[in-house]
C-alpha cells in the first residue's frame, strides 16, 4: 500500500507552521500563566528529567469535541478505560494513569491552544483528536516534542504520510473505506458517481482516494460537489439542485456526522430520495444512527434506501459486557453522553493501547524523562514562555513500543502493519429501511464483498475475484428492490449532438435527407428503433459531417466524438482497435469485414473435367485399393473356385478384371468362400459411397457456372505490385498500409459505385485497378448492382462490425447495446435490413473450383475399415493353411524313400525347399488337399487299433 504517495507538500506544511505561529502570537493571556494553570491541573505530577524510579503517575492527554456525535460516545469510553486500567493490578503496577482532557470545540484555533496547554504537563501520549483537520495542525506540535498522537477518529488517509511520524491511527483508515465503496459501485454495475463531500482535509483526501479506487475498476467520479464545513441549508440546496441536473444518479456522501443529516433532509425536500436515485454514505452515517434514540422515526424516514458502511467489530463477550454497562457510564461521566457508536470502542481500546505500551516501556527499564528543546529556549526575548514545553526523551522508543503491540480489544485485534494501519480492516454494509438498518453483507481487504463474516474468511485462502463478490438484496429509494440504473438522461439537458456521415455513395446505409430529421438510411432507422426501446427520453439532434462532395473520413468523425465536438456518431462506423481506444462503441448492429473483389472470367469446360472430383491422392489410394481387394479375393477364392484358376496370365487378368468391375457392380465371378464374401460385401459398400460422391461432385463441376480470377485473395494481391482500389474515407486504406505493408502509391481512392465498376473493367494495364478491397456490406450492394459481373476472391480476412460511437464511459453505450440485442432477438433488426438492403445474392459464385475436389481425408475411414477386413480375412486364411500344411507334411521315412528313387539334385537350403512346398501346397485345390489328408488319417487310425488278442495289427 503506497501511503507515501499521500504526503502533504512542503508549501502546505509551511503555511500551517506560519498559521501556528500566528495563533500563538495572538494569545492575549501570557503563556506562562496558561502553562501555570495547566500544571495545576496535572496535580504537580510531572516527572523530572532526573527521575530513575518507576513513576507513581503518568499523564495522558485527550483532545476531542465534547458535544459532538463522536465526542459524546468517546468521552465516557475513555473515562471508563482509565478507570479499568487503574483498577487492574496486572497493568502498570504502582503507576496510575492521570487523564487530562481538553475540548477542541471543532476549531483548529482552539485545538492549537489546547494542545499547547496540554504539552506543559509532560504527557506520555495524546489521545485524539477526532478531526482530521485538527490532526494535521497539532501533528507539528507533537512531532517537535516527540509525543505520540493516538487518534481514534481521524480517518484522513494522508495522515499516514511520513510527514507525521508521531501520528498513530487507532481506527480504520478511510483508504480502505473508499475501496469498499468502489467495490460496491462495481458490484451493482455503475460506472459513474457524484461525490458530495465536506471541503476540508478529511473530505478532500477521502474523495481523492475514492477516485483512484474507482479508476482501478474502470469507473470514475463524474463530478465532485464540495460543501463548506458549516454549509447553510440554502447552500446545500443549491448544490443538490446542480448535481440533480447531471446524468449520474449515484451519490457518495462523505461529510461530517454533526451536519450530514441536513443534506438528506434537503434531498428529500427536493424529491431526490425517490426511485432511480442511489445514495451511499460513509461511516459517518451509522455513527449518527447508532447514537440516536431508537424511536427517532423522523430521521429514519429521511434515509430510506440508503447504503452505508459501518466499522466492523466482532460480537465478542468483551464487547457485549462493555455495552451492557454503557448506560451507567453515561450517568457517571460529568460531560454527558448520548448513544453508543463504534468510536466508543476505538476510544476505549486506545487508552488500553497506551497503557499496555507504557507498561512494556517501563518494564524494559526505561524512564519517563523530559528535556528542554533548544529551539524553544531561543525565543529572542519573546514574552511567550515556550520553554515550558519539553521533549519526551523516550518518545521514539515509546512509539516503536506502540507499533509492536498486539492484543484483542473491544473493536477486535489491535495490531499495526508496515503502514501504521490496523490489521484486518473490515466494514459492515448496511441498508437503511423501515425503522432501522439491515446488514446486507461485509467488506474486507482480504475477500472484498461477502455475506460471510470476515473472521470466517480469514481462515480460508484469500479470494478477491469478481465471481466471489456477494451481497444480499437491498431496498432502494422509492421502496424498490430493482437495482437502479444509476444514470438517466438529465431533464432540461441539452440534446445529444450526433454526427452523421454525409455520404455520396452507398446511400442506402446513411445519407442526407430533406425531410426531418435531415438524415435517412439503414443506420438511422436502427438507431431510432434502439432509442425508442430505452425507458427514458433521449433528445438528440443530427449533424451532418462532410462537404457532400466526397465521403467523409471516418477516423475524423470518431476523433471529433472523443474531443467532445459531438456526443456520439451514428452511421456505418466500423469498430476497429484504434477507435476503441478513444471512444466507446455499442454492440455491433451489422457484421462486417474486409474482402477482395476482382474481375473474373467464366471457366470453360475441360476434356479432363472427369478427373476433377478427386484429388491426386484420392485417385491413387482408390486405385491401389481396387488392386488390393482383387488380390485378396483371388487369394481367398483360388483354392476352391475354378473361376480364379488357370494359367498365370489368365489369373492375372482375372485379378484386374474382378478388381475394376466391382466399380460398376458388374463382376461375373462368383465368390464361394465365406471370407471372400465378407471382404467383397465391405468393398462394395465402399465402392457405393465413392461412386455416389464422385457422381455428385462431377455433376456440380459440369453444371454450376464457374468463374475464375488470377487473383486468389489478399495474399496474392499484396504480393504483387498492381494498383488496388479502396473506398474514399474507409479505414481499409490505413489497414492496408499499416497492417499489410502495402505501398501507398498502389492505392487508388474510389468515390462512387460507378468508379468501382469502371476501374475494375479497365484493369491495371489501362489505368484501372486489379482488385478492390472494401467492407463486405458495401461489396454485396456493389455486386448486386453490377449483376454479379465481379467476384469476391479469397476469404474475408478481417472480422469486425458496425456500431454507434459514444464518448468514453458513456452509459448510453451500454443501454443502447442492450436495445440492439433486443432488436435482434425480436426480429426488428432483420426487418430494417430487408427494408433498405434487399439485393441479389452473389455469394454462390465466390466458391472456388478447388472446393468441389474430394480429398482423401473425407474417405480414409472407409478405406481403413476395408483394409482391416482384408487383413483379418488373410490372417484367418493363412492360419487355416498352416494347420492343413502341418497335417499334410510326409514322415521322414517316406521322404527318404523319395530321395533314393529320384536322381541327385543340387542341394538347396531348407527354407527355400519348405517355402516351395508351402507355395505348392497353397496352389493345390482344396478338394485335392482334403483327399490327401483323409487317407493318411485313416492309415494312422488302422495302425493304432489293437487286435482281439491284445496285439497291434500291422498294415503290412
Amino acid at each position: 500500500m503506497a501511503m507515501s504517495l499521500l504526503n502533504i507538500s512542503g508549501g502546505r506544511a509551511s503555511m500551517k507552521r506560519m498559521l501556528l505561529l500566528m495563533l500563538i502570537a495572538g494569545i492575549c493571556v501570557p503563556i506562562e500563566v496558561v502553562f501555570g494553570q495547566a500544571a495545576a491541573k496535572g496535580n504537580g505530577t510531572a516527572v523530572s528529567s532526573s527521575s530513575s524510579s518507576r513513576p507513581s503517575v503518568a499523564n495522558i492527554g485527550t483532545l476531542y469535541t465534547y458535544d459532538s456525535v463522536i465526542g459524546k460516545a468517546a468521552g465516557p469510553a475513555i473515562a471508563a478505560a482509565v478507570d479499568d486500567v487503574n483498577s487492574d493490578p496486572t497493568i502498570l503496577p504502582g503507576t496510575r494513569l492521570n487523564l487530562i482532557s481538553h475540548n477542541t470545540n471543532c476549531s483548529g484555533f482552539l485545538a492549537t491552544v489546547e494542545v499547547l496547554q496540554l504539552m506543559v504537563n509532560d504527557v506520555v501520549a495524546v489521545i485524539g483528536p477526532q478531526s482530521s483537520g485538527v490532526a494535521h495542525i497539532i501533528s507539528h506540535v507533537v512531532n517537535e516534542l516527540h509525543v505520540t498522537l493516538l487518534s481514534f477518529a481521524a480517518t484522513d488517509p494522508t495522515l499516514s504520510a511520513l510527514q507525521y511520524p508521531y501520528f498513530l491511527r487507532t481506527t480504520q483508515n478511510d483508504y480502505f473505506q473508499m475501496y469498499a465503496i468502489a467495490d460496491i459501485v462495481t458490484y451493482f454495475g455503475w460506472r459513474e458517481v457524484i461525490a458530495i463531500f465536506v471541503d476540508d482535509d478529511y473530505g478532500r483526501s477521502g474523495i481523492s482516494i475514492l477516485g483512484d479506487a474507482l479508476a482501478m475498476k474502470r469507473a470514475k467520479i463524474s463530478y465532485k460537489a464540495a460543501l463548506a464545513p458549516r454549509a447553510s441549508r440554502s447552500q446545500i440546496s443549491d448544490l443538490l439542485l446542480k448535481v440533480n441536473q447531471m446524468e449520474s444518479r449515484v451519490y457518495v456522501v462523505h461529510v461530517n456526522p454533526d451536519s450530514g443529516l441536513s443534506l438528506f433532509s434537503t434531498a428529500k425536500s427536493l424529491h431526490m430520495m425517490t426511485k432511480g436515485y442511489v445514495w451511499i454514505a460513509t461511516d459517518w452515517l451509522p455513527s449518527v444512527l447508532d447514537a440516536l434514540e431508537p424511536d427517532d422515526t423522523d430521521t429514519m424516514n429521511l434515509l430510506q434506501g440508503v447504503i452505508a458502511l459501518r466499522h466492523h467489530t466482532q460480537d465478542t463477550d468483551l464487547k457485549k459486557k462493555f455495552m451492557s454497562k454503557w448506560s451507567s457510564l453515561n450517568h457517571k461521566n460529568s460531560i454527558g453522553a448520548s448513544g453508543f457508536n463504534s468510536y466508543a470502542l476505538y476510544a476505549y481500546d486506545t487508552v488500553w493501547l497506551a497503557a499496555r505500551a507504557l507498561d512494556v516501556f517501563l518494564n524494559e527499564g526505561r524512564n519517563l524523562s523530559y528535556s528542554s528543546d533548544p529551539k524553544l529556549n531561543d525565543t529572542n526575548g519573546s514574552a511567550l514562555n515556550l520553554s515550558s514545553m519539553r521533549i519526551f526523551d523516550g518518545g521514539q522508543e515509546f512509539l516503536q513500543t506502540l507499533l509492536r503491540m498486539n492484543f484483542t480489544g473491544l473493536s477486535g485485534q489491535i495490531q499495526f502493519d508496515m503502514d501504521k494501519n490496523l490489521v484486518h480492516p473490515a466494514y459492515d454494509v448496511l441498508n437503511i429501511g423501515g425503522t432501522g438498518s439491515r446488514r446486507i453483507g461485509y467488506w474486507s481487504d482480504y475477500s472484498g464483498l461477502s455475506t460471510v463474516t470476515p473472521e470466517v474468511l480469514y481462515t480460508k485462502p484469500k479470494n478477491t475475484s469478481a465471481s466471489s463478490q456477494h451481497l444480499y438484496s437491498a431496498i432502494w429509494p422509492g421502496e424498490t428492490s430493482l437495482v437502479p440504473r444509476g444514470w438517466v438522461f438529465p431533464e432540461n439537458g441539452k440534446p445529444l449532438r450526433i454526427a452523421v456521415p454525409n455520404r455520396i455513395s452507398y446511400v442506402q446505409f446513411v445519407s442526407k435527407d430533406r425531410n426531418p430529421p435531415g438524415v435517412r438510411g439503414y443506420c438511422i432507422d436502427v438507431f431510432e428503433a434502439a432509442i425508442n426501446l430505452l425507458p427514458y427520453p433521449v433528445p438528440h439532434m443530427y449533424v451532418l459531417h462532410g462537404n457532400g462532395k466526397r465521403n467523409p473520413v471516418y477516423n475524423e468523425i470518431v476523433q471529433a466524438v472523443a474531443e467532445d465536438r459531438y456526443d456520439a456518431a451514428v452511421g456505418d462506423v466500423t469498430i476497429v482497435t484504434n477507435r476503441t481506444k478513444i471512444v466507446d462503441f455499442t454492440q455491433p448492429f451489422m457484421e462486417s469485414g474486409l474482402v477482395v473483389v476482382a474481375p473474373v472470367k467464366e471457366v470453360q469446360s475441360s476434356p479432363w473435367a472427369f478427373l476433377k472430383p478427386f484429388t491426386f491422392q484420392m485417385w491413387l489410394v482408390t486405385g491401389a485399393f481396387f488392386l488390393l481387394v482383387g488380390a485378396v479375393v483371388w487369394i481367398l477364392e483360388h483354392r476352391i473356385n475354378h473361376e480364379f484358376r488357370g494359367s498365370p496370365r489368365q489369373q492375372l487378368m482375372t485379378i484386374f478384371w474382378f478388381s475394376f468391375s466391382t466399380m460398376f457392380f458388374s463382376h461375373r465371378e462368383n465368390t464361394l468362400s465365406t471370407l471372400g464374401r465378407f471382404v467383397l460385401i465391405i468393398w462394395l459398400f465402399v465402392v457405393l459411397i465413392i461412386n455416389s460422391s464422385y457422381t455428385a461432385s462431377l455433376t456440380s463441376i459440369l453444371t454450376v457456372q464457374q468463374l475464375t480470377s488470377r487473383i486468389e485473395g489478399i495474399d496474392s494481391l499484396a504480393a504483387g505490385n498492381e494498383p488496388i482500389g479502396v473506398q474514399d474515407g474507409s479505414f481499409a486504406r490505413n489497414y492496408l498500409i499499416d497492417e499489410l505493408n502495402i505501398a501507398e502509391s498502389r492505392l487508388v481512392i474510389l468515390k462512387s459505385q460507378e468508379e468501382y465498376s469502371t476501374f475494375l473493367q479497365l484493369g491495371p494495364n489501362r489505368g484501372g485497378v486489379a482488385a478492390i478491397v472494401d467492407e463486405l456490406p458495401y461489396i454485396e450492394l456493389f455486386l448486386s448492382a453490377s449483376n454479379c459481373a465481379f467476384k469476391i476472391v479469397g476469404q474475408e480476412f478481417t472480422k469486425s462490425g458496425w456500431g454507434f460511437a459514444f464518448q468514453r464511459d458513456s452509459p448510453l453505450a451500454v443501454d443502447l447495446s442492450t436495445a440492439i440485442l433486443q432488436l435482434s432477438e425480436n426480429g426488428d433488426l432483420q426487418k430494417i435490413h430487408n427494408k433498405w438492403l434487399t439485393h441479389a445474392d452473389c455469394s454462390a459464385q465466390g466458391n472456388e473450383i478447388d472446393e468441389n475436389h474430394l480429398s482423401l481425408k473425407s474417405f480414409w475411414g472407409l478405406f481403413l475399415i476395408c483394409g482391416i477386413a482384408c487383413s483379418i480375412s488373410l490372417v484367418v486364411f493363412f492360419c487355416n493353411i498352416i494347420c492343413q500344411y502341418r497335417r499334410f507334411t510326409p514322415e521322414d521315412g517316406e521322404e527318404a524313400e523319395v530321395d533314393e528313387i529320384q536322381p541327385p539334385r543340387p542341394q538347396r537350403s531348407v527354407c527355400s525347399t519348405s517355402l516351395k512346398k508351402l507355395i505348392g501346397f497353397i496352389d493345390r485345390k482344396e478338394e485335392a488337399i482334403n483327399e490327401m489328408i483323409k487317407p493318411k488319417s485313416t492309415d494312422i487310425k488302422r495302425q493304432g487299433s489293437p487286435s482281439s488278442d491284445g496285439h497291434t495289427i500291422s498294415s503290412a
